[in-house]
């Protein structure tokens, strides 16, 4: 007699050998390896990974193998020692238009990856990385903020040729003085109209426009900002700055980072694996912003460079061209800015309708998109150029201390002719490749964080710490299931067997079920992992003391088996459903380590339930049906009954 239906069978094969497959990643450990990726206006390209080769082989430094990985380039190594020379090294030897970080790298096969099969990342605590608590300069922020309102409504008043004495920011907001009272109800007119216009539909105007000071010669008018406007801002702010850092994160090739704000101003970046700290405090800390100039097409840059003589409006800069003496070219642009980067909304890579050349489409924000048109449309033909300005952060060892400076670049990517009168949706001309125009789009999009954010706490678990809460964290769960193992043969004998294979094949679905999603196990998703075995064996244990009873009171073995699968089934859901409950409350009001903890006792509560029930259902079918039985070895006195089957 089988009341085991045959696609059950065919489902619990099927599962366990895809759960063996997916957990297979686990025991390849990870190589250490230096990643080479390019800075802007570098390649990565076959010839880059020949001279990286070159640098190795000259040195006689050992290595595994060099290859090209999309944009990067991989050198893996033997030994933690060897990928510090090398990395050293590939330094020296690539300067500074390349990026070499220290990190991990996988050694999965390449057939398991096709098939998605890929190493569960590991967190902070168990495979070392670096911690950075970063805070977000909200003032500097509102500054500019507050000096744009003070350019567009200088420009307003300019262009309705209201005369005033001052446009300037003061305790009020922005004070405007005027010369008489019809003046100051003219100004307030023109700057409700031309400035104070809402950003987003059904939105409040930004400003609180009200009069001011007023003295027998001067005629003041208030405009501050309104709170509502500050705090849209400041969340814009920190919306726009955690996109930009996990682009550049992205940069470092890391796993499963996590990036997440914290408080109101600021972010907390964790890269496991990254060993390069150095590096990836670079990356993350290089405040960088765009800014659109006029190009000063009265002033020849290359005199202005010889005899440092600039118009007191402009300023001299230099281009990414390089002129016939290998330097980078002069340009002469306007001090005044017409859109910053916090402006932007969007930007993306595509050819010129009408000439088929790389170009790049930009979307601008309501206000940017006002300012750009009144410029335009007073300058066609003219040039306008766009400058990428970076400030890196630099810590130097004077007189025993550490001293914190910056460094920064001011570089013009690109300058181009205005072909036409446009607002909010332009494009970009005059780029000399596809690759330059998706550069210069990503650059534009992500490329710049719309506030300063300083590095205000920095930890660093080293590789051997994680390795060694990984050696802990192992043991653990061993000797865990050892002795949840011993127990149960000793106590349900031939039962207890069953129920031990099930629950080491319920470790391994569940390694699998986190490899397939590729979520980050940590410390505490190890002591879920722990928790899970005990629980697991808990449903085989209201088995067999159901089949035990059902012996005691007469029952044939397999009429014993049947009941005790089918009356123990209704406790083991509802106590199941009762601890998926209490994982998803801590899932969703806990935060990151009790988040972890929760999704490995939630995917290891599902987990049990399939090899709990439905694989020792299976296996106990396999042994005992199609035979005559006089009892069973389920412990506790019952290893025969009264009736065979």
């Amino acid at each position: 007699m089988n009341d085991f239906p045959r696609w059950k069978y065919i489902l619990v094969a099927v599962v366990i050998l895809l759960g063996i497959v997916y957990a297979l990643p686990i025991i390849y450990p990870q190589q250490p390896a230096v990643q080479i990726s390019a800075n802007r206006g570098a390649t990565v390209d076959a010839a880059l990974r020949e001279k990286v080769l070159g640098i190795l082989q000259t040195k006689k430094i050992a290595f595994k193998d060099v290859e090209l990985n999309g944009d990067r380039l991989l050198a893996r190594f033997p030994n933690t020692e060897v990928q510090l020379a090398a990395s050293d090294l590939i330094k020296t030897g690539l300067g500074d238009k390349y990026i070499v970080a220290l990190n991990l790298a996988s050694t999965v096969p390449g057939w398991l990856r096709t098939i998605g099969a890929n190493r569960m990342p590991l967190g902070l605590d168990l495979q070392g990385g670096v911690h950075f608590l970063m805070e977000i300069d909200q003032k500097a922020a509102l500054d500019k903020m507050q000096q744009r309102y003070v350019d567009d409504i200088r420009t307003a008043l300019r262009n309705a040729k209201i005369r005033y004495e001052s446009v300037n920011p003061g305790a009020q907001g922005i004070v405007v003085v005027l010369r008489s009272a019809a003046d100051r109800t003219a100004a307030g007119n023109i700057i409700a109209k031309d400035v104070n216009q809402p950003e987003k539909l059904g939105a409040p105007p930004p400003l609180d426009i009200t009069d001011g000071t007023t003295t027998a010669t001067s005629f003041a008018l208030n405009a501050r900002i309104r709170e509502a406007t500050l705090q849209e801002q400041q969340r814009s702010i920190v919306d726009s700055n955690l996109t930009t850092l996990r682009n550049r994160v992205n940069q470092l090739g890391v796993s499963e980072p996590l990036i997440q704000q914290q408080g109101a101003n600021r972010i907390v970046v964790e890269l496991p694996g990254v060993q390069d700290t150095a590096e990836a405090k670079k990356i993350l800390g290089a405040q960088a912003t765009l800014e659109y100039h006029a190009v000063d097409e009265n002033t020849n840059p290359i005199e202005a460079e010889k005899t440092g003589i600039v118009p007191p409006d402009s300023r001299l800069y230099y281009t990414q061209r390089l002129g016939p003496d290998g330097k980078p070219m002069p340009i002469v642009l306007k001090k005044k800015i017409i859109v910053g980067g916090d402006e932007l909304i969007d930007a993306a890579a595509i050819p010129d309708p009408q000439t088929g050349l790389p170009a790049v489409s930009v979307t601008l924000n309501a206000l940017g998109g006002k300012r750009m048109l009144d410029y335009t449309r007073e300058n066609v033909g003219h040039r306008m150029a766009v400058v990428y300005i970076e400030r890196i952060p630099e810590t130097k060892i004077v007189d025993g201390k550490e001293v914190h400076t910056a460094k920064v670049n001011e570089e013009v990517i690109n300058d181009a002719t205005i072909q036409g009168v446009f607002s909010n949706r332009f494009q970009t001309t005059g780029l000399d490749s596809l690759k330059t125009a998706s550069e210069l789009s990503l650059l534009l999009r992500a490329g710049s964080l719309a506030a300063p954010a300083d590095i205000v706490e920095q930890n660093v678990i080293g590789p051997s710490l994680g390795q060694d809460n990984i050696e802990k964290g192992g043991r653990a769960v061993l000797l865990g299931l050892l002795a949840v193992l011993i127990a149960a043969a000793l106590y349900y004998h031939l039962f207890g067997l069953i129920a031990d294979i099930a629950l080491v094949l319920n470790l391994v679905l569940l390694i699998a079920v986190l490899s397939i999603f590729q979520a980050t196990l940590t410390m505490p998703g190890v002591a879920g992992i722990v928790l899970t075995l005990g629980m697991a064996i808990d449903a085989n244990v209201l088995i067999c003391e159901r089949i035990r009873e059902e012996l005691r009171n007469g029952s044939t073995p397999l009429a014993a088996i049947r009941a005790g699968y089918e009356k123990a089934w209704a406790t083991i859901l509802d106590a199941n459903v009762t601890h998926l409950l209490a994982a998803f409350g801590l899932f969703a009001f806990g935060s990151g380590p009790i988040k972890g903890f929760a999704v490995t006792l939630a995917i290891g509560i599902v987990t049990s339930m399939f090899t709990s029930v439905t694989v020792t259902h299976a296996i106990t079918n396999l042994i005992h049906s199609g035979r005559k039985l006089k009892g069973l070895a389920v412990g506790g006195g019952h290893a025969r009954a009264a009736a065979g089957a």
